[in-house]
C-alpha cells in the first residue's frame, strides 16, 4: 500500500494551499520526518507485535527512506539534495528563533 506516500502528500499540499508561506513548508516537511522517525523508534522497540505490525504495515521509516522506496537514480538523488536544503532552512529558522528567545 502507498498510504505513506499519500499521507505526506497530502499533508505537504494542506500545508502548502493553507499557509502559503516557505518557513511553514520546511517546518512541515520537518515535522512530518520527525513524526515518521518517533514511530520508527516506537516500532522497533515496543514490546507489542500487533503494534508492530500496524508501524511497519502503515508508516515508513522517515522521509528519506520514502523517497527511496518510490524513487530510484537521478530523481532520488535530486530529491535528497532537496531534502537536504530544507532541513538546512529548517536548522536556520530554529536557530533564529533560539536567538530571538535568548535576548
Amino acid at each position: 500500500m502507498h498510504i505513506d506516500l499519500i499521507i505526506v502528500i497530502l499533508l505537504l499540499i494542506m500545508v502548502v494551499f493553507y499557509f502559503r508561506r516557505w518557513s511553514n513548508f520546511v517546518y512541515a516537511v520537518a515535522i512530518i520526518d520527525i513524526f515518521l522517525r518517533i514511530l520508527a523508534f516506537i516500532r522497533d522497540n515496543v514490546p507489542v507485535p500487533e503494534l508492530k505490525r500496524l508501524l511497519a504495515k502503515y508508516f515508513s521509516s522517515s522521509v528519506p527512506h520514502i523517497f527511496d522506496k518510490y524513487t530510484n537514480g537521478i530523481l532520488f538523488v535530486i530529491l535528497m539534495w532537496i531534502l537536504v536544503i530544507i532541513y538546512i532552512c529548517f536548522l536556520f529558522y530554529v536557530f533564529r528563533t533560539f536567538l530571538k528567545k535568548r535576548k
